[in-house]
């Protein structure tokens, strides 16, 4: 199998799906002629043509209204949005009719449409650039978000939120696009939604994490009997995977690069402590980004989690 990063995988993701299902469009800032702002999209507007690959004005929420419309009347369209920070003037279109229009149409209409857009820190960009906001979005119903963590997930999750019959905002990690490469099949597979996965077994302390957070752990858990789970879908979440863990090892730790307060780690630790509270040995350990806006450049990496704090949960939990 072939050595692919995650840029390379999305855009094979994307190009198999366009050959197979001619309904498939996509639309968004520069993803045409440019290949867009990262060249996710390299190559797609020739193989395809301008029909099926558009190049729109800079206007996130015609972007998505767009997209909206086109899904409701049976395209699939893959709106990009070029950063996280850029999708709150979408936010409209997106939390009041993409996400309703299922159960608005009493199941007349579906929004078959997957909103793709680069998030998290890390690049050493200005503040809107590398948001993490994804409790936002996790509080919409009728919203499936999703986030890969290494261009095997990418690939797989990408193809299964495409045929999808809902919306689904893809968050790709770009601290990550390039920084890992892994085996990718060249055909068609999928990874399900909803489903986590288990990416390090252990039987002291269970480690929660997504998307770029997840590369972090790995490291930051070696010499500990950590067990960690790599989450993929964030809504809805999989807790059947998450409850076993813990239930298993009577601790959590829970990773994220987004802001500690209403992040979604404290609906995971709400959550364990509900439906886990008789398996619990310790308190349930948040580690996150500060309560404050991104950062610029030369304090991202005091702004996100790093090994030590990781770590440093790690052996709090241990104690008890």
């Amino acid at each position: 199998m072939a050595q692919l990063n995650m840029v390379q995988a999305i855009n094979q993701a994307l190009a198999d799906e366009m050959a197979r299902d001619d309904r498939v469009v996509l639309l968004g800032e520069d993803l045409g002629r440019d290949g867009g702002v990262f060249r996710v999209t390299e190559g797609l507007q020739e193989r395809f043509g301008p029909e099926r690959v558009l190049d729109t004005p800079l206007c996130e929420s015609a972007i998505m209204g767009a997209a909206v419309g086109m899904a409701a009347y049976g395209l699939r369209p893959v709106p990009e949005i070029q950063f996280m920070g850029f999708t709150y003037s979408a936010f409209e279109q997106l939390f009041a009719h993409a996400a309703r229009l299922r159960s608005r149409s009493r199941g007349r209409f579906s929004c078959p449409l997957v909103v793709r857009t680069p998030y998290g820190g890390g690049i050493k960009a200005p503040e809107l650039h590398e948001e993490s906001t994804e409790a936002i979005f996790c509080h919409i119903p009728g919203l499936k978000v999703v986030v890969p963590s290494g261009p095997y997930s990418a690939k797989g999750l990408l193809l299964a939120a495409l045929r999808d019959p809902d919306p689904v905002l893809f968050l790709e990690p770009t601290r990550l696009y390039r920084m890992i490469k892994e085996e990718v099949p060249e055909g068609d597979y999928q990874l399900e939604l909803g489903k986590a996965r288990l990416a390090r077994k252990g039987s002291a302390v269970t480690v929660v994490a997504w998307g770029s957070m997840l590369e972090r752990v790995l490291k930051s858990v070696d010499g500990y009997d950590a067990e960690v789970i790599d989450l993929l879908t964030l809504n809805p979440l999989d807790l059947e995977t998450l409850l076993a863990s813990v239930q298993k090892t009577g601790r959590a730790v829970i990773v994220h690069e987004a802001i500690k307060t209403c992040g979604l780690g404290a609906e995971i630790a709400a959550t364990l402590a509900e439906e886990a509270m008789l398996h619990l040995r310790a308190p349930i350990l948040r580690v996150t980004a500060p309560d404050v806006p991104v950062p610029l450049a030369k304090l991202i990496d005091q702004y996100l989690p790093g090994p030590d704090r990781i770590r440093a949960a790690l052996d709090e939990v241990l104690k008890y």
